[in-house]
């Protein structure tokens, strides 16, 4: 709903402690994110006019869900390699989430770790290690 009232509700959401929350949250040692991160992100989006395009963002969000039939009729058909690695305490896009890739393609490798939205930041290097793995196990060198 874009109303006046939820979007001034979303705007919360782009104020640095909503941002730093998005990159800690779920993150079992959060010293390991460095604030950098989160700063530089409510910096951005604190620039003039950004934050109504953020808004329009989280509102078209609903287009995506819209289209999920026709991304999954792609996976049913095509099968394409697929690598999920997944933040287990994600507080956007849960575990069933990632698991749901297996209904359309079984092959699909997913990946959980224990942290939260941004993973890279918190398990880059084990991410970027899984990443090589699976692009050498699916296309080759």
């Amino acid at each position: 709903d874009p109303s006046a009232e939820n979007r001034a509700a979303l705007r919360e959401f782009l104020k640095l402690e909503s941002v730093k929350w998005q990159y800690t949250e779920g993150v079992p040692n959060q010293s390991v994110i460095a604030p950098e991160t989160y700063t530089l992100d409510a910096a951005l989006m604190a620039r003039p006019g950004n934050a109504d395009i953020q808004l329009d963002l989280f509102l078209d969000y609903a287009s995506n869900v819209k289209r999920y039939p026709e991304f999954q009729a792609y996976f049913r058909k095509w099968h394409p390699p697929l690598l999920a690695v997944w933040g287990k305490n994600d507080p956007f896009f849960l575990p069933p989430g990632a698991e749901a890739f297996k209904r359309d393609i079984p092959d699909a490798e997913i990946h959980f770790y224990d942290t939260g939205h941004f993973a890279l930041e918190s398990n880059g290097a084990e991410i970027g290690a899984q990443i090589h793995a699976f692009l050498d196990r699916t296309i080759g060198k």
